[in-house]
């Protein structure tokens, strides 16, 4: 395969896996975070309940590490494209600040004190508290997503672009017998 499509087939899949963390984090927005935060520490009682089978923290870790290791090969495939890499580190740095580290040092200790700790340990304000920053905080996180998505949209529209200007580019030098217009 050749470097051009290993740079789209890369770009496409760092696209993808972006928007799907990204629409992950929204749809747990709407969806989820009036169920497990609206009535702090009952509602957290209920989602202890309900998230037992499988839930946000077996979907999100593989899929940022999807991210990350996309925007790390997408970043060496195209270093030698400066339109184009910066693009792709900064949405490897918007997901990798607001996704993966603000929640390792922000959103992990929360859960750990709202999902975790033995129900009874915590008493019902502080567990009040911590849900409310956990929801002001996942804004932050719902924004990075978007940011990283629109950053990594960006870069492969840049290539796709670049790619048909040179497919025209080189069709009209064939034509021409080589002569550039």
């Amino acid at each position: 395969m050749s470097r051009t499509r290993w740079i789209t087939v890369v770009l496409i899949a760092l696209v993808w896996a972006s928007m799907m963390s990204f629409g992950g984090v929204a749809a747990e927005t709407v969806m989820l975070y009036p169920n497990i935060f609206g009535d702090a520490p009952a509602s957290l009682d209920r989602a202890r309940e309900f998230l037992i089978a499988g839930g946000p923290s077996d979907y999100f870790p593989p899929l940022g590490a999807t991210v990350v290791l996309t925007c790390l090969v997408a970043t060496a495939l195209t270093w030698r494209e400066p339109r184009l890499r910066w693009w792709i580190v900064a949405a490897a740095a918007v997901f990798i600040g607001c996704e993966f580290l603000f929640s390792a040092l922000f959103f992990w200790p929360r859960n750990e004190i709202m999902f975790v700790d033995p129900v009874g340990t915590h008493s019902p304000e502080y567990l009040r508290q911590v849900a409310q920053e956990f929801v002001t905080g996942h804004w932050v996180r719902l924004a990075g997503g978007a940011v990283t998505s629109a950053l990594a949209f960006t870069a492969l529209l840049r290539w796709v672009g670049r790619a048909a200007r040179a497919g025209t580019d080189r069709r009209e030098r064939t034509e021409t017998g080589g002569a550039l217009l």
